[in-house]
């Protein structure tokens, strides 16, 4: 299908939050999943810049738009294009944020002294596209790449741009150290264009650390004030239905018949010539209307995709990818880390890729596998087996894969056996149970066998620890008004034992 994508103008001029662009940056963990693509190679000398390199789709980093783009071949990427065959900096000792080092407004993969004299038998720097539009990667790859002063020693690294999403990978492939030579001194992170602005991922900046198979996501949560829904384009026409309704809901669930949608811009401004009926029609590909609600006007931004094309090469066929069947595909997404699911590779956020959990019992059923038999499938799931602990916290080996973790040797991973939870007491009965579930604003525990509470845990679905308790022996409410919307994992210590339960942030 020709699509006529012109989103990224769209966003660039009406949707930016800029009141909040430059601060917002987050950086997550992701599954190890590193890129090949039809590559072009780049050939330059040691400690140079490259000639200015185009990006195949505008890319925004901390709210600016940028069509190319400049790779050091000490291994970062740099959006000021006036260092194009320049020298690039090598020795530097200062954390990021900093005004120390020359390259800013820059992605570090891993930004260390390499030695990559080109034409040599040394290692390769490629770049290339990877996916279909709008939905394309543009990656960055340094092939064992030898270290200046240690040229045995060599690093291998990728940086993946995400058109649309304008989400950052870093995916160390297997990043080695010279502590020789500059202190081994290396980064991983983002930096603004002043040097004012910078993140990194824990134990990754400036400093002497090896790392291998990790891979990182920067993110900016909220950062788009528009509203965009994605439906399948059976018709290959460009041309897109959309549910009144569900725009309604998502927007202003609370009064839904209060929103009221409109063509333009204009017509939104004075609350005239209102959409009607149940189903618009959008008239171009992708078209921008505007709703009113609440005393605001959001835009929304509408959007028909060829449902043939995997975008997340997850094995799940992307119209399937509307876990809550309203039509949209881009407002589900079940682990709660704002990418949608027809984008994501990891929809439950348990560090086990979809394409491996997305399998079915028998080949003659359309039933997918699920372990617990919760009524959730297990790429759905982020704790498979139900044994109250998160699949991604069954990494007992500490290597980011929980799908190699067999503690009782039985051949089965620990994360599909309910037998084996590691640091949890397991008990028949349960100790305490909880609601409502959903919840908006306190979740009560109510404490089933009058046990002492001794400690409350709140997890999200990577499992990163949100809240906690250790003095809780009377705690029974649970604010949870400011965690995000998504899923989550209360556990809770009881002098009779320890157990966890599911519940979900509206």
């Amino acid at each position: 299908m020709k699509q006529k994508y012109i989103l990224f103008a769209l966003i660039a001029t009406i949707t930016l939050n800029l009141g909040q662009a430059q601060q917002n940056y987050v950086v997550n963990s992701i599954p190890y999943v590193p890129y090949q693509a039809a590559a072009n190679t780049l050939n330059t000398s040691d400690d140079l810049h490259s000639s200015i390199i185009a990006l195949p789709f505008t890319f925004d980093f901390y709210g600016s738009q940028y069509t190319s783009i400049v790779i050091s071949t000490n291994g970062y990427i740099t959006f000021n294009t006036g260092l194009a065959n320049t020298s690039s900096q090598w020795s530097f000792n200062a954390a990021i944020p900093t005004t120390l080092i020359t390259a800013r407004n820059a992605i570090y993969g891993a930004y260390h002294d390499m030695y990559n004299n080109f034409p040599s038998s040394f290692g390769s720097i490629t770049y290339g596209v990877y996916g279909t539009a709008p939905y394309r990667k543009f990656i960055v790859y340094f092939n064992q790449n030898p270290l200046f002063s240690c040229n045995t020693i060599k690093s291998s690294f990728q940086m993946v741009l995400h058109e649309t999403s304008n989400l950052i990978d870093v995916i160390l492939v297997d990043k080695q150290s010279c502590p020789t030579w500059n202190s081994g001194n290396t980064v991983t992170g983002i930096m603004n264009t002043t040097g004012t602005m910078g993140l990194t991922p824990p134990g990754r900046n400036t400093g002497n650390w090896t790392a291998f198979q990790e891979s990182w996501r920067f993110s900016r949560p909220g950062y788009y004030s528009n509203y965009m829904y994605v439906v399948c384009d059976p018709n290959n026409d460009g041309i897109g239905e959309y549910n009144t309704a569900t725009i309604q809901n998502d927007l202003f669930a609370v009064s839904p018949n209060t929103v009221q949608l409109f063509a333009t811009q204009a017509d939104a401004s004075t609350q005239s010539n209102p959409i009607s009926g149940p189903v618009y029609t959008s008239l171009s590909n992708p078209q921008v209307i505007y709703a009113v609600f609440n005393g605001q006007i959001k835009s929304v931004i509408l959007n028909a995709v060829d449902c043939t094309q995997d975008f997340d090469l997850d094995t799940v066929p992307t119209d399937l990818e509307d876990a809550n069947n309203d039509g949209n595909l881009n407002n589900d997404d079940t682990d709660g880390d704002g990418i949608p699911n027809y984008l994501d590779n990891d929809d439950d956020g348990d560090f086990i890729l979809t394409s491996v959990e997305y399998v079915f019992i028998r080949s003659t059923t359309t039933a997918s596998l699920d372990t617990d038999n919760d009524g959730t499938p297990n790429y759905l799931d982020n704790d498979d087996d139900g044994d109250g602990v998160l699949t991604y916290l069954e990494d007992y080996n500490g290597n980011g894969n929980p799908a190699d973790d067999d503690t009782n040797a039985n051949g089965a991973p620990d994360y599909l056996e309910s037998g084996v939870a590691l640091g949890l007491t397991q008990n028949q009965t349960q100790l305490f149970s909880i609601y409502p579930n959903p919840v908006d604003h306190v979740l009560t525990i109510q404490n089933d066998h009058a046990a002492t509470l001794e400690s409350v845990m709140i997890y999200n679905s990577n499992g990163v620890l949100v809240k906690q308790w250790t003095d809780s022996t009377s705690l029974t409410s649970i604010p949870v008004s400011d965690l995000a919307a998504g899923l989550y994992l209360v556990q809770v210590k009881t002098s009779a034992g320890t157990q966890a339960l599911k519940f979900i942030k509206r």
